[in-house]
Parts: structure tokens; C-alpha cells; sequence
């Protein structure tokens, strides 16, 4: 397979996972609105929560490093540019969700 078919395939697959994903984090928030600190704290340091949660947010970030790299294939026409642009979006891509499930994983700590 080519790199673009791969790559839209790769979108594909990632919007279809985050789907339940974000019906499920819509509901979480919506139902921890009005509760304490410490029932919050209680929930976000449950395992399953935990779990999803990292899934959440690591097929997010690779979702959006792939749509906007798709960005910068259409409109940055420097191809050094792009490369750098495109670099750094995936190094982001990783350090962001990493630092953030490291956080949650922390939280009950």
C-alpha cells in the first residue's frame, strides 16, 4: 500500500475508534458537573476511567497529527518547511498525550 492510502486508512480507523470515545467522554463530563472535588478525583483515578481516558487522548492526538499533517501537504508548498512543520507536529503528537496520561496515572498517587 502507498503512504497516502495508509495514512487515510489511519484517519479512517482513528475517527471511527474516537467516536464511542468521545460519546463517552461527553457523558463523563456531563455527570461529573455538579460533584465534589473528591468524587472527581475518585472517578478519574478508577482504572477503566484511567484507560479510557489515555485511549482518548492518544488516538485524539494521532487523529489530529494526521489531518493536520494533510494540511500541510496541501498548503505548504516548501517542501523543507513542510518537513520541519511536520516533524514537530508528530513530536508534539507524542509528548503531549504521554505527558497527560503520566498526569493522570499521578493523580491518585
Amino acid at each position: 500500500m502507498f503512504s497516502p492510502t495508509k495514512k487515510w486508512l489511519f484517519i479512517k480507523a482513528s475517527s471511527i475508534i474516537l467516536i464511542p470515545l468521545m460519546f463517552w467522554f461527553t457523558i463523563i463530563i456531563a455527570g461529573i458537573y455538579d460533584k465534589n472535588t473528591g468524587e472527581i478525583i475518585s472517578f478519574l483515578t478508577s482504572q477503566p476511567t484511567k484507560f479510557l481516558l489515555s485511549m482518548l487522548f492518544v488516538i485524539a492526538y494521532f487523529f489530529s497529527a494526521l489531518t493536520i499533517s494533510e494540511i500541510f501537504e496541501d498548503y505548504v508548498q516548501n517542501e523543507k518547511i513542510k518537513n520541519v512543520a511536520n516533524k514537530l507536529l508528530y513530536l508534539f503528537a507524542i509528548i503531549t498525550p504521554v505527558i497527560t496520561i503520566v498526569i493522570i496515572y499521578k493523580l491518585s498517587i
